[in-house]
């Protein structure tokens, strides 16, 4: 958050615009000659309004929103632009000469303003940009504008993770660690200002801090009862059956729990709770907290005392912990990484209070396998805080560090990890020397990855995903490489998948098909935060302006933003704002990353 000090007071500016330039750049063109404007929808708080005013910026505009308190009221979002008293007809007469109108929460107009607005997009004499939130009955008039095909809709989606993580950094002037940000990210469930109302409360209360390790910002404890915070959870905490209240409770600090009359109480109270949309059941049969931010909100609220009663005894805690490992643990037996909740695990991560070093390397193996490479190191970090000499730990940190091209993690480790190790000091041969006399799946798999499947395709699982891409890259198929990297995505494998599609460039006879596979290997790699492996060696992660090439070039050879800034008379703030996009679009984590992905290793193995 920017502030001003004036007068002992604060006043807040609104975050950096960022992301979103495809829409930008579809809404701007729905607004130039031959075209008659556009309708945005989208989740509420998804940054629909912050998008059409960026669209629009400067430009000579009128605005008109709808009010849940004036839907009655006729016309009663245009009362600064109409007469006290108007018929329809003269209403968009008088509107008719407005070049661009914008016209904001669309769903609560009333009856005679949605009419109005229709019949404005019906003589096509002004443009207009109209906004309206999903989840709510929208107005039939207003419909009527995309399903009668008067302006085009576009159906905005939540700000995609690696676009809000960069919104963060900016916001707050550095990166965010990583179970920091899917804390972040997780609570606020797409909705940017509930995202604000969760970062501004953590600063205010002290609770954003500099990670010691990695200078990032992070949050650990309870969420604080800030009065927006406790706003939005006011449904769950205000219910007017005790019962009501009790129930959510007993889930705030021990869900799920199974759908079992004695633990969770009466059935009429859980359908109370369920038709308010206050807990979901899964196919399992186990009862769940509908929202993220509630499980939080109930804990930090309830008492000492209270909380003490409700929460898991520490042997309740423990096999709970372990059940949690072991399901993690299986699923990676059974090469399947898809995305999983693991909420007893994250509970204490979140909170800060100690995790176990054998769950902490589950889950950071589970992380890596899955392509989140900072969340895999910050999982071991979390292990290694309270038992630093822990082995599968300290593995997992390397592994992670090596497979992003950190040269600065290498140790003296045996198996899996040295062959990573050997990758991030430059020796490709040698690591792949490495991977033959290697035992199981996974470590096998590395000489796959790193383009030497011969000798090793004869060893994996028969008919697995990883003989499949083994398989395709020995026969230099492309199509086939293709296939196998849709299987390897399917199961939650997004840098093995990358890889394989990046293998697939090469391996294609077909230019459209190369450019395809290339496609879809930059879309992947970009998720996996700040992979540089052998296989995407050569993958420029994203196009940059030619500004942000530029500096990013100057960084690359060790320029600090301040000689940038002189050496091309911006600003300090303009080269920081640059690099943070750049990283963005780069697919990088931090400024150690550049040398590597302007100037990309070529060594491959013979």
């Amino acid at each position: 958050m920017t502030t001003f000090e004036r007068d002992a007071k604060t006043l807040e500016l609104p975050w950096p615009f960022t992301g979103r330039e495809d829409e930008l750049e579809l809404i701007r063109r729905s607004l130039t000659a031959g075209h008659h404007g556009i309708v945005v929808t989208g989740p509420a708080g998804c940054g629909k309004t912050r998008l059409a005013m960026e669209a629009v910026r400067g430009g000579d505009r009128a605005r008109a929103a709808g009010t849940p308190e004036t839907r009655h009221i006729p016309f009663a979002a245009f009362t600064h632009l109409l007469p006290e008293t108007v018929s329809l007809h003269r209403a968009v007469q008088l509107l008719s000469g407005v070049r661009l109108l914008l016209i904001d929460d669309a769903q609560l107009l009333d009856d005679a303003s949605a009419a109005l607005v229709h019949q404005l997009a019906v003589h096509g004499r002004t443009r207009l940009i109209v906004v309206a939130a999903d989840g709510a009955p929208v107005p039939g008039a207003v419909s009527r504008l995309w399903t009668g095909e008067l302006l085009p809709r576009l159906a905005l989606e939540p700000l995609p993770r690696e676009d809000t993580e960069q919104l963060l950094t900016t916001a707050l002037g550095g990166p965010v660690e990583p179970l920091t940000l899917n804390r972040l990210l997780h609570l606020s469930r797409g909705d940017l200002r509930l995202l604000r109302d969760l970062v501004d409360a953590v600063r205010e209360r002290g609770l954003l801090t500099r990670d010691r390790d990695t200078d990032a910002w992070a949050w650990r404890g309870q969420v604080p009862m800030a009065p927006a915070l406790r706003a939005r959870a006011a449904e769950a905490l205000d219910r007017p059956h005790r019962e009501e209240r009790t129930t959510l409770e007993r889930l705030a600090f021990s869900e799920p729990l199974p759908l079992d009359m004695d633990a969770l109480g009466d059935l009429r109270v859980l359908e109370s709770l369920e038709a308010d949309d206050l807990i979901r059941i899964d196919d399992d049969g186990a009862v769940r907290l509908a929202h993220p931010l509630h499980g939080p909100v109930l804990r930090a609220a309830a008492g000492r005392l209270r909380a003490r009663r409700l929460a898991r005894t520490p042997d309740q805690y423990r096999a709970a912990l372990a059940a949690e490992a072991a399901v993690l643990t299986a699923r990676i037996d059974h090469a399947d990484v898809r995305a999983l909740p693991a909420p007893v695990g994250d509970g204490p991560a979140q909170e800060g209070a100690p995790v176990p070093a054998e769950y902490a390397a589950v889950r950071a193996r589970y992380s890596r396998l899955r392509g989140e490479l900072r969340e895999a190191a910050a999982w071991a970090r979390e292990g290694l805080r309270h038992a630093p000499g822990d082995a599968p730990c300290r593995t997992e940190l390397a592994l992670a560090a090596a497979q992003s091209g950190d040269t600065g993690m290498v140790d003296a480790l045996s198996g899996e990890a040295a062959v990573w190790q050997a990758v991030a000091c430059g020796d490709v041969e040698g690591a792949i020397l490495e991977t033959f006399e290697a035992t199981g799946a996974y470590a096998l798999y590395d000489a796959v990855r790193l383009g030497a499947p011969e000798k090793v395709a004869a060893r994996l699982p028969v008919g697995g995903v990883f003989a499949l891409h083994a398989d395709a890259l020995a026969r230099s198929d492309g199509p086939a490489l293709d296939r196998a990297a849709e299987a390897l995505e399917e199961r939650g494998f997004l840098l093995f998948a990358a890889e394989a599609h990046a293998q697939a460039v090469r391996a294609h006879r077909e230019p459209h098909a190369a450019r395809t596979s290339r496609t879809r290997a930059v879309a992947l790699a970009r998720r996996c935060q700040g992979a540089r492996t052998p296989a995407l060696s050569g993958l420029v992660l994203g196009e940059l302006t030619a500004r942000q090439r530029q500096i990013v070039t100057l960084a690359a050879a060790g320029l600090s933003n301040r000689q940038i800034a002189e050496q091309l008379t911006l600003s300090i703030r303009t080269v920081g704002n640059h690099l943070y996009s750049a990283y963005a679009r780069l697919g990088a984590s931090d400024r150690a990353s550049l040398p590597w992905l302007m100037d990309p290793p070529t060594a491959q193995p013979a």
